[in-house]
């Protein structure tokens, strides 16, 4: 054996077993939720990928700044007391949100089915089910927040700016403390699941995006299209046909959240029962969805 042979080195490198605690299916599930969370917030990404949460934000948040602002300038003059919008009007800025989840939704499934990584995630102990709840759950989360949050912030400067005081304010508004998390989380429920099941049905994001503004954009053309052909107008009566415009649906529903009873602008507003008829519109989009995401992910090679 030569001298330079006889001076190498062997080096034992293997797999250590784990012998850490195991969360199980849970534990797995909310891994998943948590990443496909950063995924769709843009955290760990690119500058490009934190560019659309942050202008949703803004847009967001900025009429929340404007209304305290003008209730401010306006304090102790004959226009104070004007408001720039309602909290039921600030839960109907559904344009910038359809556009967030149109492209954050197919983003954090899409590629899961084109790089064929399925397999990987269900092998154990991730279930279907489990996958489509993970999903699910983190554009439910951004949407929520992204809905609830500059409310807080109208909520807030609307006690700091008020004349009677923060109290006065907190007493005559207590009704907005429910309201406002129970809208802003049936319209986060609609966008996460509708999202999710239309880009559950392609493994290119960019197809499952204009799937997404089609389906909203389309049935509202749609929609509007009937009514107006049929005569019907906002507080004139009203049409069904309105029941189409999927965009709208959690709008019918947030106005029963704040008034009880549907807007007198709305088409539905003159349809006998069409309160009724919203809800159960919305729940039937609702559960279309959840039925086909879980379809979708029944197994492995769905």
């Amino acid at each position: 054996m030569s001298a330079r042979a006889a001076t190498g080195a062997v080096y034992d490198r293997g797999y250590r077993p784990y012998d850490g605690p195991r969360g199980g299916r849970r534990a797995a599930t909310a891994a998943l939720y948590r990443t496909s969370l950063r995924r769709a917030i843009g955290l760990r990404r690119p500058w490009r990928q934190k560019v659309a949460p942050a202008v949703l934000l803004a847009i967001a948040v900025i009429p929340a700044v404007v209304n305290v602002g003008v209730g401010y300038l306006t304090r102790n003059t004959p226009a104070e007391g004007f408001e720039f919008i309602t909290y039921r009007e600030y839960l109907g800025v559904s344009s910038a949100l359809l556009l967030f989840v149109a492209l954050v939704a197919p983003d954090i499934v899409c590629p899961d089915r084109r790089q064929r990584v399925l397999p990987l995630i269900f092998a154990r102990p991730i279930t279907g089910p489990d996958y489509a709840l993970a999903k699910v759950g983190a554009i439910f989360t951004c949407v929520f927040s992204f809905s609830f949050l500059p409310q807080v912030v109208l909520y807030v400067g609307q006690m700091l700016v008020t004349k009677g005081g923060a109290l006065a304010y907190l007493r005559h508004n207590t009704a907005v403390l429910w309201q406002v998390p129970v809208a802003a989380a049936i319209l986060a429920l609609f966008y996460a699941v509708l999202g999710i099941a239309v880009a559950s049905l392609s493994g290119r994001r960019m197809v499952a995006g204009a799937s997404m503004l089609g389906v909203t954009l389309v049935t509202s053309t749609i929609s509007g299209i009937l009514v107006r052909a049929d005569g019907g107008r906002p507080g004139s009566g009203g049409h069904p046909a309105a029941l189409l415009n999927v965009l709208a649906l959690p709008l019918r529903i947030r106005d029963l959240v704040f008034l009880g009873h549907l807007h007198r602008d709305s088409p539905l507003s003159g349809v006998a029962g069409g309160g009724a008829l919203a809800v159960g519109a919305y729940v039937a989009v609702v559960g279309g969805c959840i039925a086909v995401i879980l379809s979708r992910y029944r197994s492995v090679e769905a």
